[in-house]
């Protein structure tokens, strides 16, 4: 997923402010000294305005037309960037907008942005309002004021708190606007409740934030501006289509050096929140065990120092805050991804390092059927059947040379079968997954590429050799994408082995990078760079991978639903579509052992505690997932936090039994071996110990 997995500490910064043409300007009231700067274009913008235009018109794989169409679609996406939950502008601001919703094709060809500079400063000048406006609803900042010692807010009333309002309808008047920042402020506040600060803390901790968002809006500058439009016309044409700025590019460029100092973490802003994509794995957010995707950062510490809260915070600078030299400490506040309870924060710490490609190498264990992992501790192993386990983080280079020696160690260890483990694997070198796919067949084709001519590339296995030909299964999960799937889908139209799992990612496309300066350029400064799509990959079977990824030969239970997260979910994401099979000889017809398989599996699920924890959560999550809304009632909320951790407690222990430990009586008490539990990887295990008892799938 644009080499997600090559990164340390990526950016994947979504500007959330904008503005509409020199009329605009007329909505501010000049009496007043806002101190906001008014931004407008700098002299580099119009050329690399036109050179983006140029290059997604002539070298896109998409036919990128220049129209109105396509500029109505750039406009609509400029406002949703601009006001997501369309609680900063008001009705008769996007009225006096939609004028230009026509004119962006003419100003990216001419390099004319000023309208569009107009609406982000407006844009500016809307949330300083609304910034102003929340910090007097928190009253007078004087501490002997008896007045700031008491908080306005009232928490036994049912009111409830809409964090999602992309659909809502735009404010039509400032009080209509007041009152949702009062519910909003009124949320900021009870979170903080909950953590068990008094109001005097909580006042004080939101004044800062609310202070730094303006501090953070007077500090705009014209590429904001640039990135934001640019961005907005890039995703427009497609989802992995962007234009970097000057200062995330020359990052881009360091991520690409796999030599940085942090704590291996992907980054993106959501709303006000610093979100994590995904964990590194071998980074030292992956080695401390308690950050995953999708949770949300909300404070950091240097060391021992306070926590500075960073809710509202730009990107670049939540990860300037993160991110250090080796061998510092950084400590995190985290909302897990899994809760809506904004108050559920837990503290991390962690111990900057480097981030080198070497801690993302494969690596293999033995797995011993009854027992697990191998660690050494229990001779009764060696007398059991046994097998590899090879995980695969990255499609880094040499990934194929690596895997090699693991199959040789795992040979040696005299496994009965292997399992590739591509969960979380976001992709990376396209020629390391056709000699991994050739490690466990002969020759043959692997996969298809077609470029922007339609022309047809098959990139194949040539060597006549397989390293490892005997069973195999390959475990994938939503998060597996781009190379991961080029590669379990090879497997699985080869009918080399069985693929279990969740349905893949589906980024079937390949980006290019290219850098807008010229070396004959005179601008003062530089121009940034831009990612495109270039190609398209395909199955050997014809079928492509983009947007419906590989279906798995057995799926397991799965609280992503396809249609909210991966690409189907994302808009303008090109279509599946296949073309011709290419030349390739199937190894094994598997349907009738999958069909096999399956019912094994499914019969055994039906007594697994951990596969019943997970169902009755995915029905929940469907039950509630359309509910955008949060209570403002604090008895009610206390009630819900209570009842989640008395669940989470009396699963812990049922955990606990079933593992021959004692009960505990605090979910402080959590041993570490709970954190170690994988039931899918276990379950992938006794699939695949199903699969040698039929002794079929190997290479023939």
């Amino acid at each position: 997923m644009q080499k997600l997995c090559r990164i340390a500490l990526a950016v994947s910064i979504s500007v959330s402010f904008s503005i509409g043409s020199i009329s605009a300007l007329a909505f501010i009231d000049e009496s007043k000294d806002l101190e906001l700067p008014i931004l407008a274009p700098e002299s580099q913008h119009a050329t690399a305005s036109k050179r983006i235009t140029a290059r997604f018109t002539r070298g896109h794989y998409k036919k990128v037309k220049i129209s109105d169409a396509l500029s109505e679609e750039v406009f609509e996406r400029f406002i949703k960037q601009l006001d997501y939950s369309r609680h900063v502008f008001l009705a008769k601001d996007i009225t006096s907008f939609e004028k230009y919703s026509v004119d962006f094709d003419d100003a990216f060809a001419r390099g004319r942005l000023d309208f569009a500079y107009d609406i982000y400063n407006l844009n500016m000048q809307r949330r300083l309002e609304r910034y102003e406006y929340a910090l007097s609803l928190l009253g007078t900042e004087d501490s002997s004021d008896q007045r700031a010692q008491q908080s306005p807010f009232i928490y036994t009333q049912d009111e409830v708190y809409s964090y999602d309002r992309e659909d809502a309808a735009w404010a039509e008047s400032v009080a209509e606007l007041n009152e949702l920042w009062r519910i909003k402020v009124k949320s900021d506040a009870l979170n903080l409740t909950l953590t068990g600060k008094e109001w005097p803390k909580i006042k004080e901790v939101l004044i800062k934030r609310y202070k730094y968002a303006i501090k953070r809006l007077k500090q705009s500058e014209s590429e904001d501006v640039f990135q934001l439009v640019m961005n907005s016309f890039a995703r427009v044409v497609e989802p992995h289509t962007s234009y970097l700025s000057p200062r995330n590019a020359e990052r881009f460029q360091m991520e690409m050096n796999l030599s940085l100092e942090g704590i291996g973490a992907v980054l993106r802003a959501e709303e006000d929140y610093t979100v994590i994509q995904s964990v590194i794995s071998g980074g030292p957010a992956d080695q401390s065990k308690q950050l995953k995707a999708k949770d949300r950062i909300v404070g950091v510490a240097q060391g021992e120092k306070d926590f500075e809260d960073i809710i509202g915070w730009r990107l670049d600078d939540v990860v300037d805050k993160i991110k250090g030299p080796k061998g510092t400490t950084v400590r995190l506040q985290v909302i897990s991804g899994k809760s809506e309870d904004i108050s559920n924060v837990k503290i991390v710490t962690i111990v900057r390092d480097k981030i080198k490609l070497e801690n993302k190498a494969a690596k293999s264990e033995v797995y011993f059927e009854g027992v697990g992992i191998d660690d050494g501790s229990d001779e009764r192993n060696s007398q059991g059947k046994k097998l590899g386990i090879i995980t695969i983080p990255s499609f880094y280079n040499n990934l194929s040379r690596d895997v090699k020696k693991e199959i040789a160690k795992l040979k040696e260890q005299e496994v009965q079968g292997i399992i590739i483990d591509l969960r979380s694997n976001g992709g990376g070198s396209l020629p390391e997954a056709t000699l991994l796919t050739g490690l466990f067949i002969d020759k043959g084709p692997v996969v298809q590429i077609r470029n922007g001519a339609n022309r047809v590339d098959v990139l194949r296995d040539k060597d006549g050799i397989s390293y490892y030909d005997g069973p195999l299964t390959v475990m994938v999960d939503r998060y597996s994408a781009s190379a991961s799937e080029i590669f379990a889908a090879a497997i699985q139209d080869y009918g080399r082995g069985v693929i279990v799992g969740e349905h893949t990612f589906g980024k079937g496309t390949v980006q290019q990078h290219r850098g807008l300066g010229r070396v004959y350029d005179l601008y003062e400064n530089p121009l940034g760079s831009i990612q495109y799509t270039i190609a398209k990959f395909y199955r050997i079977n014809g079928g492509s991978t983009q947007h419906r990824g590989v279906l798995p030969d057995i799926s397991f239970p799965s609280g992503i639903d396809p249609k909210d997260w991966g690409e189907s979910k994302e808009e303008n994401a090109l279509p599946w579509d296949q073309i011709d099979k290419a030349q390739y000889t199937k190894l094994n017809d598997i349907k009738t052992d999958v069909s096999y398989l399956t019912s094994l599996y499914q019969q055994r699920i039906k007594g697994n505690s951990e596969f019943n924890y997970l169902l009755t959560d995915i029905e929940k999550y469907k039950a509630e997932k359309d509910d955008k809304t949060i209570s403002l009632n604090l008895e009610t909320r206390k009630a819900k936090r209570e009842a989640r951790k008395e669940k989470q407690l009396i699963r812990a222990n049922e955990r606990l039994v079933d593992m021959g430990k004692e009960r505990i009586i605090s979910l402080d008490d959590l041993p570490d071996e709970l954190d170690e539990l994988d039931p899918f990887l276990d379950e992938t295990a006794r699939i695949t110990f199903d699969l040698i008892s039929l002794g079929k799938i190997a290479k023939k």
